[in-house]
């Protein structure tokens, strides 16, 4: 059985390309059960998410397979064989393998560590188990596939590390406030950035949202969706008081809160802190603001500099992160060859017994005279002639299983003693040594 991916994702492929390529689940379906019907595809999974379409499977035959996957590719985004080698990556074998637990880690995101990607994975593995489009190694391939992912972020923490603004803002005001459960959030201004804000801090439980917008439809159309309140801009100053933190990104091109307000506000306050991040440029809030008592105050500067140490810290799990995978796929891909050797085993008894049993039968036909004991006897010699004989290349395809290479000491094998291997049949023309020698290059 051989394995293999094909894909494309944000790194090879415009996002004009990505959108001919995107399933709905509906689609994903229909399209894994026609792909499974291909008679030399066991089983399929297709993930598909807004930045990467793949489709990995287990195949019978790498070269019919992979020719059923990429004509279904070609077909359903109207491409041409020049534009699928332009954006389309394949992966075979030991690269499939570490391609998928990649994925899986989040090592292969737009965002290095991101987590939601874990959860795609594991979506598209139980949908192509209801789907009953899977197979054994399909199976044990994307249940090892989301164990590496969970043990990626357990041992490494890859993505505790915010990278993203809107994240970074509120991280950083949990590590200032602690708890948000019981704080009241004003946001200032209702755009884009605004709503991912408060996105995070309704996640961390944030108990009051009230938003302020120079438009009080637009606050108003925000709040409905985080459960906010909506007011006018020119009730910020009556409102803040009430503020624990105060995330600002207006359009405006001067400061909107200065410190003569903000020194009102905390006086009604008393020695309740306050924390503040201006994420717009130019800024909202005049950087002043920073001297008052109790104000902590973070603009988009600030929140760049604390992205870039949590990226470089991501590459740092991300090296330790690529030490976990080589070992989950060394384990991986010796249950991957034993499955290819085993048959080969038994093909080989097999054969070996079957030549004991015909050419005793034909021995003891010429000595009729023989004991009951004799036969026994002769037998028996039959029997530790032929386990004798077997023993040593039986014991080292087993040693060879464990090793990248163990598909072609199988194949070896399986031609040195002629067997004939239910489901490893050599295609006429085509050796499976030549189909693996480039998938064992880098570990020959």
């Amino acid at each position: 059985m051989f394995i293999l991916v094909v894909g494309l994702n944000h790194k090879s492929a415009t996002v004009e390309v990505r959108e001919k390529l995107s399933f709905s689940e509906n689609e994903i379906c229909d399209a894994s059960n026609q792909l499974t019907e291909e008679m030399s595809i066991e089983g399929c999974c297709i993930l598909s998410t807004c930045n990467r379409t793949e489709i990995y499977a287990a195949c019978t035959d790498l070269e019919r397979g992979l020719a059923s996957v990429k004509r279904f590719l070609l077909e359903r985004g109207e491409l041409s064989s020049e534009e699928f080698s332009r954006y389309f990556y394949v992966h075979t074998l030991y690269d499939a393998i570490r391609h998928l637990f990649r994925v899986a880690s989040g090592l292969d995101s737009m965002v290095l560590g991101e987590t939601q990607i874990l959860g795609q994975v594991r979506t598209a593995y139980q949908r192509a188990c209801s789907e009953k489009v899977s197979n054994g190694i399909i199976n044990t391939w994307f249940q090892q596939a989301i164990t590496v992912g969970k043990r990626v972020r357990t041992e490494t923490g890859i993505d505790q590390l915010p990278v993203s603004t809107s994240y970074t803002a509120v991280e950083l005001s949990r590590q200032v406030l602690g708890d948000l459960s019981g704080c009241t959030a004003l946001v200032l201004g209702a755009g884009k950035m605004s709503e991912l804000t408060l996105k995070h801090l309704v996640a961390q439980g944030v108990q009051k949202v009230i938003i302020a917008n120079r438009s009080v439809e637009k606050a108003q159309e925000l709040a409905s969706r985080c459960d906010g309140e909506a007011i006018p801009f020119t009730e910020v100053y009556n409102r803040m008081e009430e503020a624990d933190i105060v995330i600002s990104c207006t359009a405006a091109t001067h400061y909107v809160i200065r410190r003569s307000f903000v020194e009102e506000v905390m006086d009604r306050r008393g020695s309740k802190p306050v924390f503040m991040i201006d994420i717009a440029v130019p800024r909202d809030i005049d950087p002043e603001v920073a001297q008052v008592q109790n104000v902590y105050l973070y603009d988009i500067d600030d929140l760049q500099n604390v992205i870039d140490q949590n990226l470089e810290a991501r590459r740092k799990a991300a090296i330790e992160a690529e030490k976990i995978i080589d070992k989950e796929i060394h384990q991986f891909l010796r249950w991957l060859n034993s499955l290819f050797v085993i048959p080969t085993i038994i093909a080989l008894k097999n054969k070996g017994n079957q030549i004991k049993e015909k050419e005793l039968d034909r021995a003891l036909s010429k000595l009729k005279n023989l004991s009951e004991k004799e036969k026994k006897v002769v037998g028996s010699l039959a029997n530790s002639i032929v386990n004798q004989l077997l023993h040593d290349p039986i014991t080292q395809i087993r040693q060879y299983a464990a090793t990248p290479e163990g598909h072609l000491y199988s194949e070896i094998l399986q031609n040195m003693f002629c067997l004939d291997v239910p489901g490893q049949r050599q295609k006429k023309g085509t050796s499976r040594k030549q189909e693996y020698v480039e998938q064992v290059r880098c570990h020959g």
